[in-house]
């Protein structure tokens, strides 16, 4: 028999190329079934121990209908249980009638509640007090409104006062303002305009005039009651000295956009009683505001827009937690954009990252530098690559606390800009002239990419998006990522995780959660899928478990103090003794817009005893500020034990 030749290579790709349209029709006959077939080996291929020992596991939370939450605001109470603010969640329609939204989770029972809500505490800002109380302030006064939607001109109109006689004067809702040239404007809202007062200056007594502000609106509608220049009001029905005395001063009436006002309220959220108590009101209304944490135990507020949706240049306030009252700072001037990150550094200082939520200048106020309370000195840090991409980024205290290193992660460009950066950066703070040096570069470019610190001195990161609140970017209509990543301290690099099936970006959270998991919530993104509609608002809470939790038998605490003075030598007990390797104390997170400035992990000098370990609780109060922590021991293989529940007086 003669042999057959070896087809040729032409032959081979022909013959393959006619099998092609039957292979594709077969496929495209049965892709329901391919389909089904390639989601069940992906559950397989995650669920298998092997490959959740090595990048962890996500789970959904069942969430009842009734406690299905826009989550906005995210805090871990000392009660273990999860905190979760929507206030009016961003929607109009809620705030409108007074509809506000609180939900509790425990973690322990998958019990939830909800809590009543006295304000719209949407977009304010948060922060544990020393006793666990977690201070809310700020919030919502009013919602933007679009130039097309504005039919009326208006503007804040600055009411003065010239007399010291007579006391207050009320300014009823519906004054009626008339500018020199006859236009008419009716305030909002009632308000009243304290009196003049009388000052001595170089022997001459001189009178300061009281002033008061409040929105006011053209009766006629239309471009032609726009005022584009400063100037003088009447009230109409004064006459003689009462006209001259009281009048209104306006910069101009326009039918710009509105944008949000800030709301002034602040309350204590008590974790004991689940109830939200009212404290003294903020010195200035605050939209988008950061508190920050003192290492005394106050709290200073820094930033926001004020109730006409006007940035506040550098007026920023204490908390003085035992009064439960705020008090101005004026010396305190330094400028900030909206949401900045601020950490509380060993030498007690507040150290800028240079990350915030996206209002203000778009150069004044945004270098990072450590910032002296006590001399209201500023710091520069320098070296940041993509320096003009910090908004929308991350931030966080690098475990443990005492190395004082902090870094910021991903971030945009001012506004709703698509451009994006992966860069991270580490500033060292321990060096006389800090400095930022580069760290690894994320997967992809990423905004609102939430950073959590795990008890194994490693940092989860999860979620965020390339583009604007999840957006158009590079072609695409969509840009959430999913992806999450554990950041390896120690060698200084990412590893990668098992990823999510929810997408966050705009208005997402996640925590550390007593037990070592950690949960995600939230997300509001500007589209839909289809790139055209209106995006909705995410209300699936997943649930992330570390590899850590896939390892082995977990150490345990047995025993020891709840309440540790800084400097002490305390013993927990433990059967696990032997095995282990570290321990932390891990202030709990209280985040919103990926900015959290509580949580941070504290490192314990250790010696093991017979059934315990001996802790010492470092001695300065800018390392471990006063509240309650999260003792974890973890062993030499990585896995920490379960959280106890530890106050630091």
């Amino acid at each position: 028999m003669i042999p057959r030749p070896e087809p040729t290579m032409t032959r081979r790709l022909l013959r393959a190329l006619a099998v092609v349209p039957a292979v594709a029709a077969v496929l495209a006959a049965n892709r329901p079934i391919v389909v089904f077939a390639a989601g069940e080996y992906h559950r397989f291929t995650i669920d298998r121990p092997a490959y959740k020992q090595a990048y962890g596991h996500w789970s959904m939370l069942a969430v009842p209908d009734a406690f299905t939450i826009n989550a906005i605001h995210a805090a871990l109470l000392s009660t273990g249980k999860v905190l979760i603010v929507a206030g009016s969640g961003n929607n109009r329609q809620n705030f409108e009638a007074g509809t506000f939204k609180t939900i509790l989770w425990d973690p322990a029972t998958d019990r939830y509640s909800l809590v009543p809500t006295p304000t719209d505490m949407f977009c304010g800002g948060h922060t544990f007090l020393a006793d666990g109380k977690l201070l809310v302030a700020g919030g919502t006064k009013s919602y933007e409104v679009l130039p097309e939607n504005i039919r009326f001109a208006a503007g804040v109109m600055k009411i003065k006062n010239e007399s010291p006689d007579g006391g207050p004067r009320p300014v009823r809702k519906g004054t009626i303002f008339v500018a020199p040239d006859g236009k008419q404007y009716a305030t909002r809202v009632d308000v009243t305009v304290p009196a003049a007062m009388k000052m001595r200056h170089a022997g001459k007594t001189m009178v300061h005039a009281g002033e008061a502000e409040v929105w006011v609106d053209a009766l006629i509608a239309g471009d032609s009651q726009v005022i584009a220049q400063p100037a003088q009001y009447r009230i109409a029905g004064l006459t003689g000295a009462a006209a001259r005395n009281l009048y209104g001063v306006a910069d101009k009436i326009s039918r710009d956009k509105q944008e949000y006002g800030g709301d002034n309220t602040s309350y204590e959220f008590d974790p004991r009683t689940e109830r939200y108590v009212r404290t003294g009101d903020l010195t200035d209304h605050r939209w988008y505001p950061t508190l920050a944490p003192l290492s005394g135990g106050n709290v200073i507020a820094v930033s926001g827009l004020d109730q006409f949706g006007r940035m506040l240049p550098g007026r920023n306030e204490v908390y003085y937690a035992k009064d439960k009252r705020w008090v101005a700072a004026p010396k305190l001037t330094r400028p900030f954009p909206t949401y900045p990150a601020l950490f509380v550094t060993r030498d007690e200082r507040l150290f800028f990252s240079g990350s915030n939520a996206g209002y203000g200048s778009a150069t004044v106020g945004r270098t990072p530098g450590l910032w002296n309370l006590r001399t209201n000195d500023f710091q520069p840090v320098p070296g940041l690559r993509d320096a003009t991409m910090t908004e929308t980024s991350a931030s966080v205290l690098l475990p443990p606390a005492q190395d004082q290193r902090v870094m910021i992660l991903g971030g945009g460009a001012v506004g709703d800009s698509p451009a994006s950066t992966a860069r991270t950066a580490i500033a060292g703070l321990a060096a006389k002239h800090p400095v930022y040096e580069p760290g690894p570069d994320l997967p992809h470019p990423t905004r609102y990419l939430n950073a959590v610190i795990l008890p194994d001195d490693t940092v989860f990161t999860s979620g965020g998006s390339e583009g604007y609140r999840g957006g158009p970017y590079q072609g695409r209509k969509r840009s959430d990522l999913l992806t999450a990543q554990i950041y390896d301290v120690r060698a200084n690099v990412f590893r990668t995780a098992a990823a999510p099936t929810v997408g966050r970006d705009y208005h997402s959270e996640a925590l550390l959660l007593p037990d070592g998991r950690v949960i995600t919530m939230g997300s509001d993104p500007i589209y839909d899928r289809t790139g055209k509609n209106p995006g909705v608002f995410e209300q699936r809470i997943e649930i992330y478990s570390p590899p850590y939790l896939f390892k082995g038998a977990r150490p345990s605490i047995a025993g020891g103090p709840a309440e540790v003075a800084r400097g002490a030598v305390v013993q927990y007990a433990t059967p696990d003794a032997a095995r282990i390797a570290t321990a932390r104390l891990i202030r709990p997170a209280a985040v919103t817009h990926a900015t959290d400035v509580d949580q941070r992990s504290v490192a314990l000098t250790l010696r093991r005893t017979a059934g315990g370990v001996m802790v010492q609780i470092p001695k300065e109060r800018g390392v471990i500020p006063p509240g309650w922590y999260m003792l974890f021991l973890t062993d030499t293989a990585g896995v920490p034990s379960p959280a106890k529940w530890v106050h630091v007086s």
